[in-house]
């Protein structure tokens, strides 16, 4: 999967993405990465690309010119005519699992980065195909989201992951957060590791992690919970850690 990000500062992708797990995928050759600079696409010495608003009011704009022919050249070298465009904009719906997933199932993905108070709205207009938003906050510019994007996606690559089990069991993979994990020293600040954990009996050792899994998540993520979507065995576990806590199936968390 190629991901192409469209930024002013394409070094700060280059340098992130150089480790970790995006790291290794790269040198494999599993992901790749063009990072372009939209000021190569400036007609001016300065290489200027943004400009004050019409209409008045505080910062600047990052004019449409530039922002297009960067799109027209990387364009015209992708296998795909109809890459995906995902503007990273406060304004985009909530980024999620389930995004990522429909994401990873493109051959090429193009990123665009914002900065000052946004991209001119035509060049918006013309070639953006999704806006995505990370979270409720402001920051400076759309690199930081962009890299959000691009390592959740990469996970769900064939291939990106050492332990292929590991993007299905993680949070938000499915209704449930991920269980509590535990490693060597077997005792920490007197604080053992759960006997079951060390206990070999993997029937055990799993039912322990999706009583957990549930717990966490009745406790910080109750709004992730549909019981009707629950197998026959998930919902056996539930209710008894409904019961654990007191509360009885369908009863509202507070």
């Amino acid at each position: 999967m190629k991901f192409v990000i469209l930024t002013l500062f394409p070094e700060m992708i280059r340098q992130a993405a150089a480790h970790s797990v995006l790291g290794r995928a790269i040198e494999k050759g599993i992901i790749s990465l063009e990072a372009v600079d939209i000021r190569d696409y400036a007609h001016n010495k300065h290489n200027t690309v943004d400009d004050y608003p019409f209409g008045g009011g505080a910062g600047m704009v990052m004019q449409a010119p530039p922002v297009f022919e960067a799109y027209q050249d990387v364009t015209s070298r992708l296998v795909s005519a109809q890459a995906p465009v995902i503007y990273m904009s406060p304004a985009g719906r909530p980024f999620s699992q389930s995004i990522a997933k429909e994401m990873a199932g493109y051959e090429e993905l193009i990123l665009l980065c914002g900065h000052y108070e946004g991209i001119d709205q035509r060049v918006l207009d013309e070639i953006v195909t999704d806006e995505i938003s990370i979270g409720d906050y402001v920051l400076t510019g759309g690199e930081l989201p962009a890299l959000v994007v691009m390592d959740t996606v990469s996970r769900l690559v064939d291939g990106v992951l050492g332990n292929e089990a590991s993007a299905q069991e993680e949070s938000f993979s499915g209704m449930w957060l991920e269980y509590p994990q535990y490693t060597r020293p077997r005792v920490f600040h007197d604080q053992p590791v759960p006997e079951v954990l060390v206990s070999g009996h993997h029937a055990r050792i799993e039912a322990w992690r999706l009583e957990k899994s549930m717990e966490l998540t009745l406790e910080r993520r109750p709004d992730l919970i549909i019981p009707e979507a629950m197998s026959p065995a998930e919902k056996k576990v539930y209710e008894k850690v409904l019961r654990k806590k007191g509360l009885q199936t369908g009863e509202p968390m507070v």
